[in-house]
């Protein structure tokens, strides 16, 4: 009897297990699920995480697809540009799935493989139309204000994304991945690219040399202006000790007399500035000043 029980509530949680998995099924947190019945699409895409009831197969039917965003590498092909070189591109692409109520009829149970085999050729056709619009030098200079792989890689993706809007993809970028040359230009190239870069050193070597020469003359000028100045106040400074020298010229010839006496006295003082033994004539001038010195008589006899 206890056998029978055992066996019974083993069967009902089995019967419960497996009937849950016929009436729930669950969406991962990257996952969107759609549920079909008899083939077409019921409710709304359930994007948020957790376990939805369902009717079991083969009413109903759940295609579960992936949120998260997919890439893929484009071919290595060659591409002949506006100016007639030939270069080789690859582009890479990253998408997500946008709208999975589009997405789903378009390509056969919400298959990604199918999708991405439909976005590339987009994106190759893309590539080819905008990368021939461009010139050489957008791809490969030695100026790098003249590269503009920005602005191709944006005008691939708005392209590519008006294509796709009412598949329920969303591209969310486009870019360069590797740029190639053929054999028989990769020299050529290099020899203009290294052109390119000789006139850009003699460039800025001649902006250097005009700047240069441009504050040499600026010293130059500044230069020659404080000199003139200067100048002007050394002759205005000469001619003030000029006419002061003259001023005692005319008090002195009233008197010339005092004036020798004021030279002699001068000249004694010069020489008698720093400890020097000299030999002359007493009568020399200005020695002859000492003549008439009265030397101080000592006591003599006090002890």
């Amino acid at each position: 009897m206890k056998r029978n029980r055992l066996t019974i509530a083993i069967a009902s949680v089995l019967i419960l297990i497996f009937g849950s998995l016929l009436f729930v099924f669950q969406v991962r947190q990257s996952e969107v699920a759609i549920v079909t019945t008899f083939g077409k699409v019921t409710g709304e895409p359930k994007k948020e995480p957790g376990a939805y009831f369902k009717l079991p197969w083969p009413i109903q039917t759940v295609c579960r697809m992936d949120q998260r965003i997919q890439n893929f590498e484009g071919p290595f092909e060659e591409i002949t540009l506006a100016d007639q070189n030939i270069l080789f591109v690859q582009v890479y692409t990253g998408w997500r799935i946008a709208d999975p109520k589009l997405f789903f009829p378009k390509f056969l149970d919400g298959r990604v493989d199918q999708a991405e085999k439909t976005l590339s050729e987009f994106v190759q056709s893309a590539r080819n139309e905008v990368v021939a619009r461009h010139p050489f030098s957008d791809f490969i200079s030695a100026n790098t204000n003249q590269l503009k792989f920005a602005e191709i890689e944006k005008e691939m993706l708005d392209k590519v994304s008006s294509k796709v809007r009412d598949y329920g993809i969303e591209v969310k970028f486009i870019q360069i991945k590797k740029l190639g040359l053929p054999e028989d230009v990769t020299k050529n190239v290099f020899d203009r690219m290294q052109k390119e870069r000789e006139r850009l050193v003699a460039k800025i070597q001649s902006e250097g040399e005009e700047s240069a020469t441009k504050i040499r003359s600026d010293a130059e000028t500044r230069a020659a202006n404080l000199l003139s100045s200067a100048r002007a106040q050394a002759e205005q400074i000469r001619g003030e000790a000029v006419a002061e020298m003259m001023k005692s010229l005319s008090v002195l010839e009233q008197n010339p007399e005092l004036a020798k006496l004021n030279l002699k006295l001068e000249a004694l003082k010069q020489m008698l500035k720093q400890k020097t033994t000299l030999i002359l004539d007493q009568n020399t001038p200005p020695l002859d000043l000492l003549n008439n010195v009265q030397t101080p008589k000592t006591d003599q006899g006090k002890k």
